[in-house]
Parts: structure tokens; C-alpha cells; sequence
């Protein structure tokens, strides 16, 4: 069976919707299943993966498919950096650039009441680890290494189609 010029395009259109949806999808179970809250830069790293899946989404309807993937790609390129900035700061290679509290008011109720009563989630701590390796380490390493490998399957795929 041939293999189609489009076919690495279509993997790399795959990849950019499956990595940020699995990657926000293990962050929320973390969140909400584990009580691995999320510190300021945490959600940093989430933004850029919630703009690369619309732009994945679109790239299955829209065409040319190529810039919209490259664009996902560059998000999840982007929340990886994020992560491997974060991860410098959990493992005290250098000092983040914020406070790093979490700010936890849904606006019903008392506000100081809330402000006093939420938990104070630092980015210099790292609540979890793998092997070494921080959640937001692992942001880095699977975010930049899978946007790499998009960034290649577009160019294989002779970027400029619309296939």
C-alpha cells in the first residue's frame, strides 16, 4: 500500500488535537481527581494548549490544513517553554517572575472570607514528581518534543499543500 504525501500531514493534524486535549484532560484529572491544585504558572501553561485545540479542530474542516496546524504546534511549543521555565523555577535554577498564589473566589459569599480560606499554591514547590521530573518538567518534555515532531510531519508533508 502507497503512502500518501498527506498522510504525514494528517499525523501531524492527529498529534496537535490528541497532545493538548490529553495533556489539559491529565491536568484536570490532577486538579480535580488528586487535589494537585494549580499554581499561577500551571495555568499558564494550560492557555496556549486550550488555543492549539480549535486551531487542530479547524485544520479537520478548514483548509489549507498546514498553517492551522503549525499554529497548534506553535501553542503547544509555546505551553512547553512555559514548562520548562516553571520547571527551572521548581528546581531553583533561577526565581519566577510572580507571587504565585492562587486566587480561589467563585463571587458568592464573603470575598475575604474565601481569600483567607484558599489554599496558597506556590510555583517554586513542585507538589509531584515522576522520576525527578515536575509536572511542569513534564509539560516541557512532552509539549516541546511533540511540537517538534508536528513541525517535522508538516515539513515532510511538503507544507504548502492543503491536503
Amino acid at each position: 500500500m502507497p503512502v500518501s504525501v498527506a498522510s504525514p500531514l494528517r499525523a501531524a493534524r492527529v498529534l496537535a488535537l490528541a497532545l493538548p486535549a490529553l495533556l489539559l484532560g491529565g491536568a484536570y484529572v490532577s486538579e480535580y481527581g488528586f487535589g494537585l491544585y494549580p499554581c499561577e504558572m500551571c495555568w499558564w501553561q494550560r492557555y496556549p494548549h486550550m488555543i492549539a485545540i480549535p486551531f487542530a479542530l479547524l485544520a479537520f474542516f478548514w483548509r489549507p490544513v498546514a498553517p492551522l496546524v503549525a499554529v497548534a504546534a506553535l501553542a503547544i511549543l509555546t505551553s512547553g517553554l512555559i514548562g520548562g521555565f516553571h520547571a527551572g523555577v521548581e528546581y531553583g535554577w533561577w526565581k519566577g517572575v510572580t507571587e504565585c498564589t492562587a486566587s480561589v473566589f467563585d463571587g458568592g459569599g464573603d470575598p475575604l472570607a474565601a481569600i483567607m480560606q484558599a489554599p496558597v499554591i506556590r510555583c517554586d514547590v513542585a507538589p509531584w514528581t515522576l522520576w525527578g521530573i515536575s509536572l511542569a518538567g513534564w509539560n516541557f518534555l512532552v509539549s516541546t518534543g511533540g511540537a517538534l515532531v508536528i513541525f517535522a510531519l508538516i515539513a515532510r508533508s511538503g507544507s504548502g499543500r492543503s491536503k
